[in-house]
């Protein structure tokens, strides 16, 4: 089932005309639990990967620091058990399950990461061209590839660090089907749940943030809203410009393009290494799909979820399991002069 987000609950460009130069699309990617197939685009799924091609790792620093290592068994173990309690299993999780239990560490035993050496990188996200009308593909690719290691990496960042790699799927023969994986992530969250993606492109406008002050002073005064015939709930009239930030701007969850989504800090011009051209936003790889300030970007299909989720049940905010530092986003941006140079990365 596609999702869709509702339509915004004003039109911005009726209330400052002046942002509608600014407007941008993006994909939301709306993951969703699934099985996806080297084919598919998805998020934490098996990649067309050459069987010709080396499999990237990363030489760290990999530092245990205050890290409760977890195997990649064993997660996966607890994440289905946690899945099927309470009903019945098919016979594929009851399969699995076994599978995964005559591997498990015994409790006794924890395994101990590997934290000196190169980690192998796990698959992070797959988007074919044709999935993704925002993917910035360079000429002669349709397919990107990212890959992450499930490690902080202090000094420099506290994240997991990001490889991406273009290619053209018709180029690709000989398909990879076992690559090599870490022992373990350093945290629960740096091991996506494999999801299937359902992309929709929505239109966005910079975070308030990014708009210069006079713009910002229109979108705070209540009188702008009331003379467009547009005032937002009485709930914003303390503050009429972050119903702007939360509703009319940049769009959250998984996303392709559009513009940051700022705010832990301010925002921060990015610069290619290589060249000195600015970057643009490429991916944001997000904790949760949305949260209590954006509801109005829930998408209608999940509604229902969202109204009716239990104590104890999966939260559908967060379907791909990833979570960044305490609930953040890792941005990931690429140089569009030229999408091979040297990405960057930024949490907010």
């Amino acid at each position: 089932m596609p999702r869709t987000t509702p339509p915004r609950p004003v039109d911005i460009t009726d209330v400052a005309p002046r942002l509608a130069p600014l407007a941008r699309t993006t994909t939301r990617l709306h993951p969703r639990p699934g099985s996806p197939s080297v084919p598919d685009s998805s998020i934490g799924g098996p990649l067309l990967w050459p069987t010709s091609e080396p499999w990237p790792y990363c030489d760290g620093p990999h530092e245990r620091g205050f890290a409760l290592d977890m195997s990649l068994v064993d997660l996966r173990l607890e994440r289905l058990r946690a899945a099927v309690r309470g009903r019945n299993r098919t016979p594929q999780e009851q399969k699995t399950l076994g599978q995964l239990e005559s591997r498990a560490y015994p409790l006794t035993s924890p395994p101990i990461a590997p934290h000196h050496g190169s980690v192998a990188m796990l698959p992070l996200a797959q988007l074919y061209a044709r999935d993704v009308p925002d993917l910035p593909a360079p000429a002669g690719a349709d397919l990107l590839q990212v890959l992450w290691c499930p490690f902080d990496h202090p000094p420099d960042t506290f994240m997991p660090r990001t490889a991406l790699v273009w290619r053209s799927s018709a180029a690709v023969t000989g398909v990879r089907t076992a690559p090599p994986e870490p022992a373990a992530v350093q945290y629960p969250g740096y091991l996506p749940e494999p999801c299937l993606i359902e992309p929709e492109q929505v239109t966005e406008y910079p975070h308030l943030l990014e708009l210069g002050k006079d713009l910002q002073e229109l979108l705070g005064r209540w009188s702008t809203w009331e003379a467009a015939g547009a005032a937002p709930d009485r709930s914003y009239a303390p503050a009429p410009e972050e119903f702007y930030q939360d509703e009319l701007s940049v769009a959250p969850g998984w996303k392709v393009g559009g513009w940051a989504p700022w705010g832990p800090t301010d925002p921060v011009p990015r610069f290619c290494p290589a060249c000195g051209t600015g970057m643009d936003p490429l991916l944001t790889v997000a904790t949760f799909e949305w949260d209590s300030r954006d509801q109005t970007w829930v998408p209608h299909e999940d509604l229902t979820a969202v109204s009716s989720q239990r104590p104890g049940c999966p939260d559908p905010r967060m379907p791909t399991a990833v979570q960044i530092a305490s609930g953040y986003r890792q941005q990931l941006y690429i140089c569009p002069a030229d999408p091979e140079h040297p990405h960057t990365e930024l949490m907010q």
